[in-house]
């Protein structure tokens, strides 16, 4: 039963307030630390990427490393826990999936798309001669460089279910406008226990049974980068050169903390925080922004 005080604030509620509190006053007390990716699953995952007619699928524990490939089309990324496109054209990547596989930190049980697309707003002549300098795949991590006639492209992802597991780079000598755009049935909303922008599709967790998961939530990950547009589906983002745009799933992204450094070079998919942050209850009844 729920006990009401005389204030008319529920003792739930009460509890949940002084949780915000001791995290805020613990955020402000950490400082960031090295920067890593950091993939969360329990069954593990395992990225293969085909480009062209050639699937680059290593063994376990192994890599593959390759460079100075002209794509042509889009590439195919594929993991357990998650996959997406990436097409030449526009260095973007396009229905980035969340699988749904079985795994204790899953926060989908079929194939859900969770962005529709992840878009840099580049000029013909930045994309002109794109070319895969580098790729590297590992297990359950992707690394890919593309180097056209303007600058530098990089994407960075972990196969995890949930975590900090993708990010987009751009060197381009000029700021770049990211817009991204969630998948069907998913809106950004402003979480009533952190004041932050969050991303999910309003659905509870299911704790037990085969149809166990837990609440789909996100939130983008900006490095040097300045929100141009927030609406219930899309957000714009303008990137310095050598910044970032990655994006968090689960636990990690309604967590308050300390938030990213103005890292230009070698950046992660995410930055850690030394120490162990409270994380606030779960949003209720979200409301879609707009």
């Amino acid at each position: 039963m729920t006990t009401t005080t005389p204030l008319g604030r529920t003792a739930r509620q009460l509890r949940a307030a002084v949780l915000v509190a001791a995290v805020v006053a613990g955020s402000l007390a950490l400082s960031a630390g090295p920067a890593s990716a950091s993939g969360k699953t329990s069954a593990g995952g395992d990225y293969r990427v085909t480009i062209g007619s050639t699937t680059y699928d290593p063994a376990p524990g192994k890599s593959v490393k390759v460079g100075g490939i002209v794509p042509t089309g889009r590439i195919a990324v594929r993991g357990v826990n998650n996959g997406f496109d990436i097409d030449v054209a526009t260095l973007g990547v396009y229905d980035y999936t969340l699988t749904g596989a079985p795994d204790t930190q899953r926060m989908v049980t079929k194939p859900t798309v969770v962005f529709a697309s992840k878009v840099p707003t580049l000029t013909p002549a930045q994309l002109a001669g794109a070319t895969i300098k580098s790729l590297e795949v590992k297990d359950d991590t992707l690394v890919v460089l593309f180097s056209t006639a303007g600058g530098k492209f990089k994407i960075q992802a972990k196969d995890g279910a949930q975590g900090g597991i993708f990010q987009m780079e751009s060197e381009f000598g000029a700021p770049v406008e990211f817009t991204h755009t969630l998948g069907a049935g998913l809106f950004y909303f402003v979480n009533q226990y952190t004041g932050k922008v969050n991303f999910g599709d309003g659905v509870d967790p299911v704790t037990s049974g085969a149809g166990a998961h837990q609440m789909l939530l996100g939130k983008d990950s900006p490095q040097v980068a300045t929100k141009t547009l927030q609406t219930g589906t899309v957000t714009k983002w303008l990137v310095q050169s050598g910044g970032r745009l990655g994006g968090v799933l689960g636990e990690d992204a309604i967590e308050l903390s300390a938030g990213a450094t103005n890292c230009t070079s070698q950046c992660q998919a995410q930055n850690q925080i030394r120490g162990s942050l409270p994380v606030p209850p779960l949003p209720t009844n979200p409301t879609p922004i707009g």
